[in-house]
């Protein structure tokens, strides 16, 4: 599999499952009725409608705001497709794939919603060490960190010299 067909794969594994994710905790659990269910001792779903972007910078209080913030995010995923349609490297695909999901999956709520649909939440007791997220976030934020983690730790070797004595 070529790594533009697999990060494409990637992407559309990962818009499916924030999507379906976000649908069960709206329509099936009605979380925003219940602000918030715990289910593990140091995990819950609590309901945040984040109308800003990350860390809650740059909120959009009116439609003006909200569709802006939907296209920059737009013309983010735009980048970040042209980018994996050229990628050659299939981990950088697949991190790519996993950035583009996230991306798309926030601006379909925003475009729904008009707002992101937050809800996932680790803690330990009353500290929080991430703010409350979705699959989108996490796909977002895994996929960067992978992105990161390639160029500072992996060279790719460059080709060998033609010069057989070694010199340039």
């Amino acid at each position: 599999m070529t790594p533009r067909r697999l990060g494409l794969r990637v992407a559309l594994f990962v818009l499916m499952l924030d999507q379906i994710t976000k649908w069960f905790v709206i329509y099936r659990l009605q979380l925003p009725m219940q602000d918030s269910v715990e289910i593990l001792p140091i995990f819950r779903l609590i309901w945040v409608e984040n109308r800003g972007v990350s860390m809650g910078f740059l909120t959009a209080n009116g439609d003006l705001g909200r569709w802006l913030l939907a296209a920059g995010t737009g013309l983010i995923a735009i980048g970040v497709g042209v980018w994996l349609w050229r990628e050659k490297r299939r981990p950088d695909a697949v991190a790519l794939g996993l950035v583009l999901a996230g991306a798309l999956g926030n601006i379909l709520d925003r475009v729904r919603l008009g707002f992101v649909a937050d809800f996932l939440n680790l803690h330990f007791g009353a500290w929080s060490p991430f703010l409350v997220f979705n699959v989108a976030d996490a796909a977002i934020s895994i996929g960067v960190a992978l992105l990161v983690f390639r160029a500072i730790f992996t060279r790719d070797t460059p080709p060998p010299s033609e010069n057989v004595n070694g010199e340039a």
